[in-house]
């Protein structure tokens, strides 16, 4: 009988460590400290040892005073601890991007653009020199360096900070979610130490244990949820006893898949897409047994229909589900289950109210004319519609079938989605060429793509609310625009993985072969030619917007945010 031979292989992730320089001394401090002196080790995996995860996924950076750590508005993967001295959190307003060191892209001149007719190279995807020359500015494993405050005393003097000591954790959500970074975080002092840890390590230390998930929420329940809430109408009328009996009953969830794009690719190759494949939130039918609300990411709102379910609408952060509910059974002596299911798409995080606090303590505060309005027999007898129900259900809008395919395919990720009226549409390729013309005669997407109906769905760079495809880039050359939020590359620091173009779930990021200014290919020093990862960038040097818009002679074509449903029906019945 032959003897198996089991061979304990580490993450790719590892092959390349955060930090060369961490030493096991370095690791074995760690381990002296919340959270991780609180960490069981043998619930990690043999695979993906604690002392593994902190020696490869982490680093200890030191910051001196006045040093930028996080920024307000950049795209960050990683969180942060504070092991020693002070940081302070600008509070809102926040800084002015002149003291941020945050620089707006810059847009050709009129004449520049117009000379792009007769300067754009005849070979495709030339590189000079300049655009391959890496800049101080550039973001180096997803995070700018080097960005100092001058004169700290007057920041503190004329801004609203909160000081941030040894044991806060901070940009756990932004790392999580591929969302922005919401405040500025700077040194204070120049003994100010930090524990960056990356996502995939952040991501791997809340799978195994409980014991960070429950550092993070202590201190967000402590420094932040009370912010949080004050923006929510609901909650404004509470004074700071009822605002902290709520939070002390507050619990927190997170649901679904960190890295769903791979999830997302099996089911369309398996063709099994569908509601009952997702998470469940919250369950039609059910007691109302909390508002619940969105703090990151997607979920589905669905309602049964037939032997399935209909797409109501996605909800996304900020979105409340259950408030109706939990307020007409507050006012009435009959109870009403929840009328619609919630289901996680992709990765959500949310805040739970539960509702015997709703009830007690947020409702009475609240004026009659601005709760929500209650049940009607008719309408939970399904003879009728509410104002409230119609503005749920988008699909009534745009039409069931769409809502499907745009709920399906996750086209509601889309901040900047390509869709053409293919009944408007004449194929004249104008849109193709303007992007061409745009981009030194390289277009940047593809006029095709899923279609339904008379809409099509073009696989052009959708500039994601959830970049999926910033995920595990090695050298952050993949990022967020500093003005639009425009998700771009830049030529310096790709080296051609195709990790981003692995992961994007919608085929809009396409490897290239460059080539020098005199139309030879660029190859490295085993003479293989070099690749880059190229992609549409809203024509961000452009004035006008994107090109491919502008050019069309019929109107079929629009860059749409498939978050704003009501703008995207107006399109359709124009």
């Amino acid at each position: 009988m032959d003897t198996a031979h089991f061979v304990i292989e580490k993450p790719e992730r590892w092959d390349s460590s955060f930090d060369p320089d961490m030493t096991e001394a370095d690791v074995n401090r760690l381990l002296e400290i919340r959270p991780f002196s609180e960490m069981n080790s043998g619930k990690f995996a043999k695979r993906i040892p604690l002392r593994g995860i902190l020696k490869n996924d982490a680093r200890i950076r030191r910051f001196k005073n006045g040093e930028i750590i996080v920024r307000a508005g950049d795209y960050g993967s990683s969180a942060f601890l504070v092991l020693a001295g002070n940081a302070r959190v600008v509070l809102d307003p926040g800084l002015p991007v002149s003291l941020l060191g945050q620089r707006k892209s810059q847009h050709k001149s009129l004449f520049q653009i117009v000379a792009q007719l007769w300067t754009n190279p005849r070979d495709p995807e030339v590189r000079t020199p300049a655009e391959l020359e890496q800049d101080a500015g550039v973001k180096v494993g997803g995070e700018f360096t080097g960005v100092f405050l001058q004169d700290v005393p007057r920041i503190l003097d004329e801004h609203l900070t909160a000081t941030m000591s040894p044991g806060d954790f901070f940009g756990e959500i932004a790392a999580l979610s591929r969302s922005a970074r919401t405040s500025t975080i700077f040194a204070v002092g120049d003994a100010t130490e930090m524990l960056e840890i990356r996502w995939q390590g952040l991501r791997d230390l809340l799978r195994f244990d409980d014991h960070l998930r429950h550092h993070i929420d202590r201190i967000y329940r402590e420094r932040t949820l009370a912010t949080h809430l004050r923006e929510i109408p609901i909650f404004r009328r509470l004074n700071d006893e009822q605002l902290k009996r709520v939070i002390e009953q507050t619990q927190f969830g997170t649901y679904g898949d960190y890295d769903w794009s791979g999830d997302y690719k099996r089911l369309v190759k398996e063709g099994t897409r569908s509601p009952e494949k997702e998470t469940i939130i919250a369950q039609e039918g059910d007691y109302p047994n909390g508002v619940v609300l969105i703090r990151s990411g997607f979920a589905r709102l669905s309602q049964k229909f037939g032997h399935g379910h209909r797409t109501l609408n996605y909800l996304s952060a900020g979105s409340e589900f259950g408030l109706r509910e939990i307020a007409h059974n507050w006012a009435h002596k009959d109870t009403v289950p929840f009328q619609h299911s919630l289901r996680v798409i992709g990765y959500t995080h949310v805040i739970v109210v539960p509702a015997p606090v709703m009830e007690e303590i947020v409702l009475p505060t609240v004026p009659r004319d601005q709760l929500p309005e209650f049940f009607t027999p008719a309408e939970l007898a399904g003879t009728e519609q509410s104002e409230s129900q119609q503005k749920l259900d988008a699909g009534a809008k745009i039409g069931p079938e769409l809502m499907e395919f745009l709920t399906e395919n996750r086209y509601f990720n889309g901040t900047s989605t390509m869709v053409i009226d293919m009944e408007r549409c004449t194929r004249c390729d104008d849109c193709v060429r303007a992007c061409a013309s745009a981009n030194e005669g390289n277009p940047r997407f593809l006029r095709h793509g899923q279609t339904t109906g008379r809409i099509m769905v073009a696989n052009s760079c959708m500039h994601c609310a959830d970049p999926v495809c910033l995920i595990g880039c090695p050298t952050g050359a993949i990022h967020r625009g500093q003005t639009g939020g425009e998700v771009v590359v830049n030529q310096a620091t790709c080296i051609g993985c195709s990790i981003c173009s692995n992961n994007c779930p919608y085929e809009a990021i396409r490897m290239v072969e460059i080539r020098e200014e005199d139309g030879a290919f660029m190859v490295d020093k085993d003479m293989k030619p070099i690749v880059k990862a190229t992609k549409c960038d809203l024509c961000s040097d452009q004035l006008g917007g994107p090109a491919c818009e502008r050019s069309c002679p019929h109107g079929a074509l629009k860059r749409m945010d498939m978050n704003n449903l009501d703008s995207f029906a107006k399109w359709l019945q124009r």
